[in-house]
């Protein structure tokens, strides 16, 4: 096993500013029920920090896969197992952000760990994420990001009677992920990674069925769903954990329920398989 960690302590920082007109398209990108149109100073909703500072690398600086091609100079080690995935996430919205503030997000490696198992050998990332807005701390995040090596494609779910499935879950959304809602959260996080808008890469080179859907873009509509729900900017936690790939064209069905200030969320396929796993804390 190779030893990555020379990379632990590596810190970055970004700056952007969270835009009208970048809201007005994240709002649109998800459907959202709400419209706000910009007024300097209102509250964005929360999943907005997603959609800034992004990536940046010039085109011819990218690698086969469509991500930054890995380098020793890189923040991220050259991991050099071909699927790289967001596996998880642990955020804390400690403050509403307002539309028109200038965003910093610092983020720091805070370790690497190899394991190999039953699903062959893995390294996890753990990335500390710290976002400001106006020099104000609104959101800290944990990242964990997964590498592997690639495997066969799952076979194509065999679809059961979802109202089975969300009879005991009282928030409950269904939608299909299209590809233009793929290519548009792309554009919002200038996220070039082919999995996500080229359907015979993603199959033929990656192992999938077909296009994948963001884990930040489920994520973000669990966070639509319960902010639907229970409000704007009304959680104070939120961790989210995938475990099965969701794919474009295929059922994803979001569903909630609250327990006291707990709320527990759920994106499920259309075979009842569970996309991605969510828990928040309501604000008190």
């Amino acid at each position: 096993m190779h030893s990555w960690q020379d990379w632990v302590g590596k810190t970055q920082s970004a700056q952007d500013l969270l835009t009208p007109a970048l809201l007005q398209r994240f709002l649109a990108t998800i459907d959202s029920s709400d419209d706000i149109r910009s007024a300097a100073g209102q509250s964005a909703p929360q999943a907005i920090h997603w959609c800034l500072c992004s990536p940046d690398a010039r085109t011819d600086e990218l690698g086969a896969d469509g991500h930054p091609r890995r380098s020793e100079q890189s923040f991220l080690p050259p991991i050099p197992m071909p699927r790289r995935m967001w596996a998880s996430s642990k955020l804390q919205f400690l403050s509403p952000m307002a539309v028109g503030a200038a965003i910093e997000r610092t983020s720091t490696i805070v370790s690497i760990v190899e394991k190999k198992g039953g699903s062959g050998h893995l390294v996890f990332v753990d990335v500390d994420h710290a976002v400001q807005a106006n020099g104000l701390l609104c959101v800290t995040e944990r990242q964990t990001l997964v590498y592997r090596e690639a495997s066969a494609a799952p076979p194509v779910p065999r679809p059961v009677d979802i109202a089975d499935v969300t009879k005991d879950w009282p928030f409950h959304r269904s939608l299909i992920p299209s590809e233009p809602l793929l290519f548009r959260y792309s554009a919002l996080t200038f996220n070039s990674h082919r999995i996500h808008y080229d359907a015979p890469y993603a199959v033929e080179e990656e192992g999938y069925r077909g296009l994948v859907v963001h884990g930040p873009l489920t994520a973000t509509l669990l966070l639509d769903l319960a902010a639907r729900e229970l409000g704007a900017n009304a959680l104070a936690s939120f961790a989210f954990r995938g475990q099965s790939p969701a794919i474009a064209g295929e059922p994803l069905h979001l569903v909630g329920r609250k327990d006291g200030a707990r709320i527990i969320l759920s994106a499920l396929g259309s075979d009842g398989r569970t996309v991605m796993a969510a828990e928040a804390m309501l604000r008190d």
